[in-house]
Order: C-alpha cells, then structure tokens, then sequence
C-alpha cells in the first residue's frame, strides 16, 4: 500500500499554485482547470479548488499535513516571504527529535516542515523516554 495524494482543498487555484511554486520550490503541473499538483517525493499535493470542478463548497483541511525537506531554514523563510503565519513559533525540536515548524497555508490548510535529516518513521527508533499514548517524554 502507498499514499499517493493528499488534497489540499484552495480557494483560488491560481493564487495556490504561485503560493506553493514559492515555498516548496517546485514548479508542479496543472492536471485540470481546479487541480495543481506538486510531486512531493511520490506523494502528490494536490491543490484542488472545488469551485471549478464540481458544486461542493470545501473547507480547509482540519489536521496538519507533514512534509519532509531538506532545507528547514530556507522553507520557513520562503514560507514566511509567501505570507504563512507560524502556528507554534518558529523552528523547534520536538521531545521525539524532529526538527520543524507549523504554519497555514493562505486558505487555512494546517501545514508542518520537518528537517528531513530528524525524521522518525517508526517507533523503535523514538527516543527511550517517550510515551506515543501520551505524545509526550516521561
């Protein structure tokens, strides 16, 4: 099984794509009138504004997506350039050791960089005193 798209529901496709063009650095691919999408390492971001595809109003997303970058510094000012807002300060570490930060996007879509050198992919490798019941270093 692979995840292979993640909408990011916008309400200006035009406006999404210049927004994410500038943070993520990649130029992405119009696939429709509605939909950007951005090849994030085999996962599609997919922009969608629903107001050109179909009838259904959409909200923002209601939990943070996380992407992986190389980057950490460059993305936070880049992001902080585009207009995004930090949710939670500005870069830190987190009691599990990723490196990153929160922001929105300018639709309110919660977005999180992770320091793709601090990333943990699994459990056994979390450091001894965290408790994933509780999110938090006993």
């Amino acid at each position: 099984m692979k995840l292979f798209r993640v909408i990011m529901p916008v309400s200006d496709i035009e406006r999404a794509a210049v927004f994410y063009t500038a943070v993520l650095g990649l130029q992405g691919e119009r696939v429709s009138p509605g939909r950007h999408y951005f090849d994030c390492g085999g996962t599609i971001l997919a922009c969608f504004d629903s107001e050109l595809e179909d009838s259904i109003p959409s909200a923002p997303n209601p939990q943070f997506i996380y992407l992986a970058v190389k980057d950490l510094e460059g993305v936070l000012q880049r992001a902080l350039q585009s207009g995004c807002v930090l949710s939670r300060g500005g870069i830190s570490t987190q009691p599990w050791g990723e490196r990153m930060f929160w922001t929105h996007d300018p639709f309110g879509n919660p977005i999180s960089f992770v320091d793709e050198a601090t990333l943990l992919t699994s459990l056994a490798k979390a450091p001894l005193n965290y408790d994933p019941a509780t999110g938090k270093s006993n």
